[in-house]
């Protein structure tokens, strides 16, 4: 009786010898198929450093494999190679390999899970798609938690969660008799302690090849491709975890929200990249995290401001993606239809906090968390922007950015377009905050101090105008109240120079 073969195909974000797909491979008869394929590299105008990233860590992966004697067959990357998409390299390997059956672990992204649901019939071959088990949470577990309940809060997943890791826990009481100590996580930075260098790597012959192909194929992507010194192994990855956890995590709890012109990584990890393509394990990261806290190496706001990230806020926009999908990319609450403004793609713009920001972005496909919620997340939320453009945009420019976790973050978190549905209220803010967060707001062309002078900054007039635009929807919101009696303690005529501000500034949006 002849063997049976299983193909099994690895995408780019599941680099790793854990995946459920290959768990059981038998390389005496299984086949590992990669591709780098056009439809992929183009559905959005990725970031040059994210493809490179991406297609170095592929073939690494692939090496290391065919190291350990399993036959891989890798597509590199052609645009004149007639195999434009995943399911044209399957049809291909079909017909040479006659496999019984084809074994996939769930991807991140509904349009290609959507696309892999009518594989058999195309490939006519059994196509079987696994559980992705490196998350915390089965997406069934996830719909149960969140059955019955009348709001998707974060926080209570998250305390579910440290519960049934047992991370930070002491038998069912957390570390510390808190759970939440983000407000000892709020300070600005001013020099002080120095900043380590961030972690990089040499690019080896493979990376540059990768280099040299990225520049060549794609130099018309958005971003800057040279330096380049992501990991893109596994040992790569776990050297820049051990050097974050020794040189950072101590001081990353209290100056995880601040920003600064002259520290890009203050004292982020920057390890986000290399959980979400499968070079790193949540579960050990956060591990390691806590035997430093253990060890009395790194504070307790520290370690559980870094867990959090890891198990609770990523495992559960996971789950809201995946539970909403596909109608939750099509949410727009508050009706927006303006368009990106295009100092989003050059970073020209006199207003420094959006350029520092949008300089990072094009030069590293990286900013931290808080210079995309609360800069250029919330200028798209104080301008109307369109939520789908702005989603396209956080997709293509983050090399992080995989749709599962980039969607809810953007529609959700930053846009507030689901109407409250991932986050209890809408994360606005004006130039205060990023004064307050920043040393910004000193080398600024704008006033922040100001808010309807012609150089006032813009985040304030749009702020208020905001809140003035959308007074009827938010008023129910507990969590707005504050702000509105601000809003109310306005006369008339500081209303009507508020709007008349606001309209100047939404006239000229690509000029501010």
């Amino acid at each position: 009786m002849a063997n049976k073969r299983s193909l099994i195909l690895v995408l780019g974000d599941q680099l790793s010898l854990d995946i459920s797909s290959l768990r059981d491979f038998d390389p005496r008869h299984d086949q590992v198929i990669m591709a780098e394929v056009w439809e992929e590299a183009h559905y959005v105008s990725h970031h040059q450093k994210k493809i490179a990233l991406i297609f170095s860590a592929m073939r690494h992966f692939a090496n290391q494999l065919k190291k350990q004697k399993w036959p891989v067959h890798y597509y590199q990357y052609d645009p004149d190679s007639p195999y434009r998409s995943l399911l044209d390299v399957l049809k291909s390997a079909v017909k040479h390999y006659s496999p019984h059956q084809i074994l996939i672990t769930h991807c991140g992204e509904w349009r290609l899970h959507n696309a892999m649901q009518t594989w058999s019939k195309h490939l006519a071959t059994p196509v079987h798609i696994l559980e992705d088990d490196r998350f915390i949470c089965s997406l069934a577990e996830f719909k149960e938690w969140a059955a019955g309940r009348k709001q998707l809060r974060m926080e209570y997943f998250y305390r579910y969660i440290r519960q049934k890791t047992g991370l930070l826990m002491e038998g069912n009481s957390p570390t510390g008799g808190q759970w939440n100590f983000d407000k000892k996580n709020r300070k600005s930075y001013s020099n002080d302690p120095p900043v380590p260098p961030v972690y990089q790597c040499k690019p080896d012959k493979i990376t540059l090849g990768v280099l040299n192909d990225v520049a060549h194929y794609f130099p018309e992507h958005f971003g800057q491709l040279k330096p380049f010194w992501f990991a893109v192994t596994t040992e790569q990855a776990n050297a820049a975890l051990v050097h974050f956890i020794e040189h950072k995590l101590a001081y990353f709890g209290d100056f995880q929200d601040a920003m600064s012109n002259q520290h890009e990584f203050l004292f982020h990890a920057l390890i986000s990249i290399y959980l979400n393509i499968g070079l790193l394990d949540p579960i050990t990261t956060c591990k390691m995290a806590e035997h430093a806290y253990q060890q009395g190496k790194v504070p307790l706001n520290a370690v559980e401001g870094f867990i959090r990230q890891i198990i609770g806020w990523r495992e559960y926009v996971r789950g809201i993606y995946w539970l909403k999908m596909p109608s939750y990319a099509k949410e727009n609450a508050f009706n927006n239809d303006r368009s990106l403004p295009s100092f989003y793609w050059n970073a020209e713009t006199k207003m420094q906090c959006m350029h520092q920001c949008l300089k990072s972005t094009y030069e590293h496909a990286y900013a931290h968390h808080i210079q995309r919620l609360m800069v250029t997340g919330n200028f798209a939320l104080l301008a109307g922007i369109t939520p789908t453009e702005i989603c396209e945009w956080y997709l293509a420019v983050y090399a992080d950015a995989f749709e599962w976790v980039e969607l809810p973050n953007t529609l959700g978190m930053v846009m507030h377009a689901d109407g409250g549905l991932l986050g209890s209220k809408p994360y606005a803010a004006s130039g205060k905050y990023i004064a307050k967060m920043s040393d910004y707001c000193k080398s600024c062309h704008y006033n922040v101090k100001t808010q309807i002078e012609d150089d006032s900054c813009p985040f304030n007039g749009l702020y208020w105008f905001f809140l003035i635009t959308h007074y009827d929807t938010l008023k129910s919101n507990p969590r707005m109240k504050l702000v509105l009696s601000s809003l109310q303690r306005k006369s008339k005529s500081e209303i009507a120079k508020i709007k008349q501000r606001a309209q100047q500034l939404l006239m000229q949006l690509d000029s501010l």
